[in-house]
């Protein structure tokens, strides 16, 4: 009976194996993409163009994004980031390194100075962008990019902000890689 046991936890086990999906490694992000989002603010919907860049720095790796909306007025609404991740001791967690301090190591922001706390994970085929930020009023205002990796290259991104609690513009999108 104990050998029946042990026999069916390990077919049980060897079936499960294929549904454990391993954490991707930076590199397979590597690359830049580019498409297009209808976001979801106050109920209206908007079309932006996106562009996400990731890139190795030395033992460190570069988000760059930007995204570009042109307004009713016919004017563009333009914003570019650009941060620094290092590894951490937590595996595929990363911290930002958006600050040098008088040692001369790149470290995080101070949130409590009015900035973004940011960092990173790699969970499946889904790299995460958190940034926290204190409001003035100390509330929150969280917003997460997840860029997922897609069998064929190309890059879903889902992004949302939650301000006190509440979701107050989300994006979701399909950039396409381009040619290196």
């Amino acid at each position: 009976m104990r050998q029946l046991i042990s026999l069916l936890t390990l077919s049980l086990l060897f079936l499960a194996g294929p549904l454990y999906a391993e954490d991707l490694e930076i590199e397979a992000f590597y690359g830049h993409y580019a498409g297009t989002a209808d976001a979801q603010v106050s109920g209206e919907a908007d079309l932006r163009q996106l562009t996400v860049g990731i890139e190795p720095k030395d033992d460190n790796f570069e988000v760059s994004w930007g995204t570009r909306v042109k307004r009713d007025d016919l004017t563009l609404k333009e914003h570019t980031y650009r941060i620094l991740f290092r590894k951490t001791r937590r595996g595929a967690v990363y911290a930002s390194a958006m600050r040098m301090n008088v040692f001369g190591k790149h470290i995080p922001l101070d949130p409590l100075a009015g900035d973004p706390f940011v960092w990173a994970r790699i969970h499946n085929k889904t790299l995460t962008v958190y940034a926290l930020m204190i409001t003035n009023e100390g509330s929150y205002d969280m917003q997460t990019y997840d860029r997922t990796l897609r069998d064929d290259g190309d890059m879903d991104l889902a992004y949302t902000r939650i301000l006190d609690g509440k979701i107050s513009k989300e994006v979701t999108a399909r950039l396409h890689r381009l040619p290196e």
